[in-house]
């Protein structure tokens, strides 16, 4: 294993809501993203997700509430539970979740990631 430099990681890539791969633990996987724009709503039927901000704001829009993330935050939105996540201006977030998750959960989508390149 060797130390891993998100700020780097961050350079390597400029595509949008296309989840990269950095690392993995104990069945996790730990995922960069740049988001910005609205994503899809979708859910995850057996896994949590979870989404730590290190530039911008996120909101989060869920059924009857909208949860909104500033940098050093994070959030998790648990198992079965539908959300979007909304980016107003450019946000790089830290992702993680289990292996078997699904990009956009129950939705397919255009945006849709099959597999994620790892970096």
């Amino acid at each position: 294993m060797s130390i891993i430099n998100i700020q780097e990681k961050l350079k390597l890539f400029s595509d949008l809501w296309s989840p990269k791969k950095i690392g993995e633990l104990n069945g996790q996987q730990l995922l960069l993203a740049k988001l910005k724009g609205e994503f899809v709503f979708h859910k995850h039927e057996n896994e949590d997700e979870l989404f730590m901000i290190l530039k911008g704001t996120l909101d989060i829009e869920l059924r009857d509430k909208t949860i909104t993330l500033t940098e050093g935050e994070f959030y998790i939105v648990p198992k079965g539970v539908e959300h979007k996540p909304i980016a107003k201006e450019e946000v790089h977030v830290l992702l993680f979740e289990p292996l078997s998750i699904k990009h956009t959960g129950n939705v397919i989508a255009d945006i849709t990631v099959e597999t994620y390149e790892c970096i």
